[in-house]
């Protein structure tokens, strides 16, 4: 969990034990311009390793060979998390990387004399559809549920406008500074979002007008003593934790009434579906999200399914009720009759 505090590393002390070149590396990542949060998680993933290396007896990394790491690999394949669920391949994968990335940069910095990761195959990545996306009547039942008769309400409208008007991730929504909307061009700015990349994303008339109201009528008396200078204030006057902005969100879709399970992300995917299904081109929708890849984009075209619903209509001699009609009519006025 990000910002919680782990026991120091065994080994720390010793200059050439694989936790002391974390340390190292750690900083190295750090001078060259990565962001806290890769800096953080590669961080967190090594210091996962490293326990797990020490408890077998290993903390030198020329002690790792590549029979090491396919343990490794074994180890989180078959570990459970609370619940009892495991890992999916993808954060799996996600974590072999990160080492992979540390033992390419200890060869390369000549540490060690190979690269015992280089030829560790990484578990496939399955790749699935967003969990839940909204229709556009449901995404205004979830608008709609904030309280915008009180402060916080308003500013939950708010948030849930710009969520679901801009697309952008979680994230970058609590880090919006005050200057970054251009009121009168109705556009966001994006700064240094996933990959250190700035970005402008056009917010609408509707979402600009629901942030200017918050911002004249609620934000001013958010603040206590000096100004943070993000856009969106808790009650306490700091900026919103990405966690509680989670909750925040899940209880409005909860309460909502949609029936469907999501945060914050599933307004980024219905977003996303939804100009895609109303005609946008996938391009504008790679640089709305802030892809770095169209591939990335591609799910949404898997997801998108209105165009191909209306073809499959008027083109599958199956799809069409009339040839049935009178048979349903037939068996519903049977189960009337009992």
């Amino acid at each position: 969990m990000r910002g919680t505090k782990n026991p120091p590393l065994p080994g720390l002390g010793d200059p050439n034990s694989i936790a002391a070149f974390r340390a190292r590396y750690l900083s190295w990542l750090q001078v060259r311009g990565f962001s806290p949060d890769t800096i953080e998680d590669r961080g967190r993933d090594l210091y996962a390793f490293i326990v797990w290396a020490s408890e077998r007896g290993l903390g030198d990394p020329r002690e790792i060979t590549k029979p090491i790491l396919e343990r490794y690999q074994r180890h989180l394949y078959y570990w459970r998390k609370d619940d009892g669920a495991p890992l999916s391949f993808r954060v799996q994968a996600g974590r072999l990387s990160r080492i992979r990335g540390f033992f390419r940069w200890l060869a390369k910095e000549n540490y060690i004399l190979s690269n015992p990761a280089s030829e560790l195959d990484l578990p496939r990545i399955e790749r699935r559809l967003p969990a839940a996306v909204l229709t556009a009547d449901e995404a205004e039942q979830v608008l709609a549920v904030p309280d915008v008769g009180d402060p916080i309400g308003l500013r939950d409208r708010a948030i849930l406008e710009v969520l679901y008007a801009s697309a952008i991730r979680r994230t970058e929504l609590v880090k919006l500074g005050i200057f970054d909307i251009d009121y009168a061009r109705a556009i966001l700015a994006v700064r240094q979002g996933k990959g250190k990349k700035d970005r402008f994303v056009p917010l609408g008339e509707r979402a600009t007008s629901w942030l200017a109201t918050y911002r004249d009528q609620v934000r001013p008396h958010l603040i206590v003593g000096r100004d943070p200078g993000v856009l969106f204030l808790s009650s306490a006057g700091t900026p919103i934790a990405p966690k509680k902005l989670s909750d925040r969100v899940s209880g409005y879709v909860e309460r909502s009434g949609v029936g469907k399970p999501g945060s914050c992300h599933m307004f980024r995917h219905s977003a996303a579906t939804l100009m895609l299904e109303g005609g946008a081109d996938i391009r504008f929708i790679q640089a709305l999200l802030g892809h770095e890849s169209l591939e990335t984009t591609q799910i949404y075209t898997r997801v998108s399914i209105g165009k191909l619903s209306e073809i499959h209509a008027a083109t599958h001699p199956g799809a069409r009720l009339a040839s049935d009609r009178a048979m349903l009519d037939a068996v519903l006025e049977a189960e009337v009759d009992e």
